[in-house]
């Protein structure tokens, strides 16, 4: 009977250069990983260092900034805060923004929502070319909206009142593109449903369009809070009274002509960061979800 066993060669030199390559082929997505996750670091810590920066220049003494930049102030103090509460009329100014801010946030988004609705949802002659005219407004910078703007604010005389820092800012094209795309992803067949059990637009639109937009509703939200609370130009024009400024125009009073506090101006800085914060710490899940359902990249 013949031997049928059968002999495994020794291994070479070849095999020894496969197990090595397989070795290192185990070892790649662990560095990559590795460089991914530094580079992640690198990225967030560079995000960050602007407000860093900031934070600790407001809690430096002014003579320890004559110095030189520094990351560890010797003497900690939060004498800034104190002078810049004593210099400006912090408390109605941070009121002033904060109204304005929520404010045209909410009509932002009873004006888009509505909008978005109807040329999301109904058909009539010409929704396109409106819709068409509607995004050319986005290429419009307000640099050049701000003398008609200001021209007639003075014909009604409403400059330097509430109403005209409010006015320019109660619709949004952009809230209404983002709106729009989100509705148009909520199936049309919810809509049928709800008409044949007899429900009309309004109920329609407010029961069962706006909870499925809610990711996009955020997501304005933040944007439309921001852009009021940043905004300084339009302010910058039309307000004069003291008692009226917002909190971007009152922090450019405190530079100087010739010397500036930088630590009471990064201090206002401050002051002027942490509600966006907050806002978008809250809303940053759905401010990520309307992204994706809007196709906004």
């Amino acid at each position: 009977m013949p031997d049928t066993t059968v002999t495994t060669p020794p291994a070479g030199p070849g095999v020894a250069r496969t197990g090595d390559a397989v070795e290192a082929s185990r070892h790649r997505p662990r560095l990559g990983r590795v460089l991914l996750y530094a580079g992640v670091v690198a990225g967030a810590f560079m995000m960050l260092f602007p407000f860093l920066w900031t934070v600790v220049t407001s809690i430096t003494t002014r003579g320890n900034l004559s110095g030189g930049p520094t990351l560890v102030p010797e003497e900690p103090t939060l004498d800034a805060y104190r002078t810049l509460f004593d210099a400006l009329p912090m408390w109605r100014i941070v009121a002033n923004s904060f109204g304005i801010a929520i404010a045209s946030t909410f009509f932002q988004l009873l004006t888009g929502s509505m909008a978005a609705y109807g040329f999301a949802r109904l058909r009539f002659r010409g929704k396109n070319v409106i819709f068409g005219l509607y995004l050319a407004t986005l290429m419009v910078p307000l640099q050049v909206l701000v003398v008609p703007l200001f021209i007639q604010m003075t014909r009604f005389n409403l400059n330097d009142t509430y109403f005209a820092l409010l006015a320019p800012s109660i619709a949004s094209a952009f809230g209404i593109f983002l709106l729009k795309q989100a509705m148009e992803s909520v199936p049309r067949e919810l809509d049928e449903a709800a008409t044949i059990d007899g429900a009309s637009h309004l109920r329609i639109y407010a029961t069962i369009i706006l909870p499925l937009v809610r990711p996009a509703l955020a997501t304005l939200t933040v944007f439309a809070f921001m852009a009021s609370w940043n905004s300084f130009i339009w302010p910058l024009v039309v307000i004069r009274s003291p008692e009226l400024m917002t909190l971007p125009l009152g922090l450019s009073t405190l530079q100087g002509q010739f010397t500036t506090d930088w630590n009471v101006v990064m201090a206002g800085s401050v002051v002027s960061i942490l509600p966006i914060a907050i806002v978008y710490l809250f809303a940053q899940r759905h401010v990520i979800a309307g992204m994706a359902h809007t196709g906004l990249k």
